[in-house]
């Protein structure tokens, strides 16, 4: 869940290519599943559940009008954890950014506060950079987040992820990024 006790400051990191992808399995009550059509209500649920929306019916809006749209083969990009009782618990994306280099991206990781603690962020960080690997190749590739997200910020540097100063990649910025300030709060956790 986001720790909005911490200023927001959102920034950018940056996986280069070569950088380690170690594998973390999910524990035997899980499995993967890929998007189909009709998962918005389950992304919706799983984003308003860490506060990423103040509402499922404000979280299915964006994901109908601004983010399925933007992903390209959503059905192979679109990830989910789910428990063996059908229910969807986490997911994430290996996203391809729309600029011309056609930049690859990690987006949208959350995981239901009742399962975090357990391995699935783990997990699923894992799957989504093998799934770009295995889509796109082994380049660069970024991921945006925020200081609020801190636990998720020491998962991603398992996988080679580094904070970076740029306030820009391809068509995306940060609102009120500030590398100094963001490093020093995550320092100082």
């Amino acid at each position: 869940m986001l720790d909005k006790s911490l200023p927001y400051i959102d920034f950018f990191m940056k996986r280069k290519k070569g950088a380690e992808a170690p594998v973390y399995n999910l524990p035997d009550a899980y499995k993967f599943v890929l998007f189909k059509s009709g998962d918005e209500k389950s992304w919706a649920e799983i984003e308003t559940s860490v506060l990423e929306f103040d509402s499922e019916t404000e979280a299915v809006e964006y994901f109908k009008n601004n983010f399925l749209p933007s992903v390209t083969e959503p059905e192979k990009r679109i990830l989910f954890i789910e428990t063996n009782d059908g229910e969807k618990v986490a997911t994430a994306t290996a996203a391809l950014c729309p600029c011309e280099n056609k930049t690859p991206w990690i987006h949208w990781v959350s995981v239901k506060p009742k399962h975090q603690g357990i391995g699935l962020g783990k997990a699923l960080i894992s799957k989504v950079t093998h799934m770009l690997l295995e889509l796109d190749g082994d380049c660069d590739f970024y991921l945006h987040t925020q200081t609020w997200s801190h636990r998720a910020v020491r998962i991603y540097k398992k996988f080679g992820f580094e904070i970076i100063k740029d306030q820009q990649i391809c068509h995306s910025k940060t609102n009120n990024g500030d590398y100094e300030q963001a490093v020093s709060i995550l320092n100082n956790l």
